[in-house]
């Protein structure tokens, strides 16, 4: 701890962790496209967020670590530096996705609420499209955890990675 300032030490620990994010899905848009860039499905409802990947991070399901940025439109292929405030757990297939939530400022609770409330809809609907494709596993919102908890998760993307080993 800071022997001048202790409070400066809590204010540090206490800052969000800071991530590179590029937008793979304008908030508003239909289509839902994977890392690599192609399609992955078109959506019957737009997305109501920026929805992205951290290049520099893989996920436990082997794809780059999944972002969500809060706020105003970004166009596709933006990469913006963005605050994680904490992340979604979601099962995909029974893979663990944890999905950073990023914005300007740190969310309050109905933000949360509607963040988790989206999530718990994606899963039923990614549920019923994994059905209708013949892949297997569960699929749930499992919650709310620290943004520190997903990128200990994660593993640094080495230069050799080019796509993820599982079809999405």
């Amino acid at each position: 701890m800071n022997e001048v300032n202790p409070r400066l030490d809590e204010k540090l620990l206490s800052e969000p962790p800071e991530v590179e994010v590029i937008i793979e899905v304008p908030r508003g848009c239909f289509l839902k496209r994977g890392s690599t860039g192609s399609i992955d499905f078109i959506s019957p409802l737009p997305c109501p967020y920026n929805y992205g990947s951290v290049p520099d991070y893989l996920g436990l399901d082997g794809d780059l670590l999944d972002a969500l940025v809060l706020g105003p439109r970004l166009p596709l292929g933006t990469m913006i530096q963005a605050r994680a405030w904490g992340a979604v757990t979601l099962t995909d297939r029974g893979m663990q996705d944890d999905k950073l939530i990023c914005s300007d400022s740190s969310l309050d609770a109905q933000q949360r609420q509607r963040v988790l409330q989206f999530f718990r809809f994606y899963a039923e609907c990614k549920s019923l499209l994994n059905i209708w494709r013949g892949r297997p596993g569960r699929n749930a919102c499992e919650g709310w955890c620290e943004a520190s908890q997903a990128l200990s998760r994660a593993r640094p993307r080495d230069r050799a990675w080019r796509q993820p080993h599982v079809d999405f």
